[in-house]
């Protein structure tokens, strides 16, 4: 019973590693179109997709990856709603946060066409 109790302290001395916040995102485009499918009134037909490749930007709480994407999303109506800049948070390698960018959050950031958010179908048979 004792040995029960001392092995049960030992393991519970054990204290979880940290996550280190800043491991480069390597899904992040994946990540930021899976938030999107969510997020969108209608995630197909994009126009004008854009993204930046994840950087390590000063925030209040550090230094955090972030990316920049900006698109031409349709509302419920299927009508246009003009494009949309927004910045995606990374911690410890994955999507924690997409939300609209300020210019200063994205103005200056390095777009790359984003084909992959462009090109989302929902049904089955997509063409």
């Amino acid at each position: 019973m004792g040995l029960a109790a001392a092995l049960l302290a030992a393991c519970s001395s054990d204290k979880p590693k940290e996550l280190d916040p800043n491991i480069v995102p390597t899904d992040y485009k994946q990540e930021i179109i899976d938030t999107l499918l969510k997020t969108l009134d209608d995630p197909t037909n994009v126009k004008d997709a854009y993204i930046s490749a994840p950087v390590l930007t000063d925030v209040a709480s550090g230094k955090r990856y972030t990316s920049c994407v900006r698109y031409n999303a349709r509302n419920g109506a299927r009508h246009y709603l003009g494009s949309t800049d927004q910045i995606a948070y990374f911690y410890g390698g994955h999507l924690n946060q997409l939300i609209d960018a300020t210019p200063a959050q994205c103005g200056k950031a390095a777009y790359q066409p984003f084909p992959d958010l462009e090109n989302l179908c929902m049904a089955k048979k997509c063409e």
